[in-house]
């Protein structure tokens, strides 16, 4: 984690960079469907070039045969990495958010209904993400991968990382702005930070009572997956002003208050479950909220946004001068 504070700028950039370099190349695409290749010119190669990579391979949907994910190789490291260890990725596999097109939209915005309803592990898109990052990891170790994703992408990049815990291969992962589902949006729609904590509090003590009773819950840690998925460090990056991830701010901050109570051991529960979740429970069926991980080290931007394409967007990511706040939060089994 120290060599990570160290190169924090830098390494968040380059991630940003690359999925930025995916935005672009699918643009590219959809000018070249306009005009003629040789009519246009192409943007997306600098976003990859001044950090020394180079295009390996594009992800492409097979709907909409939109370029949705990239494969980055390493040409050679630039002079910031060597400042520590670990060296840089040889390889960092790149996801865009959703592009509101007329290429796009449709198929954009069906995966993100399947984020909502717990249902992009079914797409076609999530498991090409998946058998590109596993075939990488596979070939050249996980020590020498990075994941990440923006929006749309950062539920692709966090799923797609979870899976790979699950086979004990922890990537380093970088998610901007990745969504949050849920059925009340307290961040936002509360602003009184007393009644936030009681709505969050009654919650939490809700949430743990149902899953007892309805006996969901597993006091086994070897065989409970939320306790082994904790092991996985996904670094979140969110802003306050932006509804679509600011729920993750409430959700790891409470967490501790409720440690710091006294009564952690009911949130430690509460936090492996979501509505949708507990619904899916009652009627027999198993449903992993998709935004939900255990442990995280998660940056927020605290400076402000003029309006929500600015708190949403990947490019505050690479700004240097705006004002940061971070923390390790680490899931403490039972």
């Amino acid at each position: 984690m120290g060599s990570f504070r160290r190169n924090t700028f830098h390494r968040r950039s380059l991630a940003a960079s690359l999925v930025q370099g995916v935005y672009s190349l699918e643009r590219d695409r959809q000018r070249a469907c306009v005009v003629k290749m040789e009519q246009h010119e192409a943007h997306a190669s600098p976003w990859w070039e001044r950090f020394h990579f180079q295009l390996n391979h594009v992800l492409v949907d097979d709907t909409d045969l939109s370029y949705f994910g990239a494969i980055y190789e390493l040409k050679y490291a630039h002079p910031c990495f060597y400042q520590s260890t670990p060296y840089p990725p040889r390889y960092v596999i790149a996801f865009r958010g959703t592009l509101i097109t007329n290429f796009t939209r449709y198929e954009d915005m069906k995966l993100n209904m399947r984020c909502v309803f717990a249902k992009l592990y079914e797409s076609l898109r999530f498991r090409k993400a998946f058998e590109a990052v596993w075939n990488t990891v596979i070939t050249v170790g996980p020590a020498n991968v990075w994941i990440a994703g923006h929006s749309l992408g950062a539920s692709i990049a966090m799923l797609v990382g979870k899976n790979m815990a699950k086979s004990r291969y922890h990537l380093e992962t970088y998610l901007f702005n990745p969504p949050f589902i849920s059925v009340l949006p307290i961040e936002q729609m509360i602003k009184n930070e007393t009644l936030k904590d009681g709505v969050r509090i009654a919650g939490s003590f809700m949430t743990a009572g149902i899953a007892t009773a309805m006996n969901i819950h597993r006091d086994d840690s070897e065989e409970d997956l939320f306790t082994m998925l904790s092991e996985w460090t996904p670094y979140v990056y969110v802003n306050p002003s932006d509804p679509i991830c600011s729920e993750f701010i409430g959700y790891f901050q409470h967490r501790e208050k409720m440690d710091e109570m006294g009564v952690g051991k009911y949130e430690r529960i509460a936090t492996q479950y979501s509505f949708g979740s507990l619904v899916a429970g009652a009627i027999g069926r198993d449903m992993e909220p998709l935004h939900i991980v255990p442990t995280a080290y998660m940056t927020v931007n605290i400076s402000s946004s003029e309006d929500l394409r600015q708190a949403h967007g990947i490019v505050q990511w690479w700004q240097p001068h705006y004002e940061w706040q971070s923390k390790l939060y680490k899931f403490k089994s039972l």
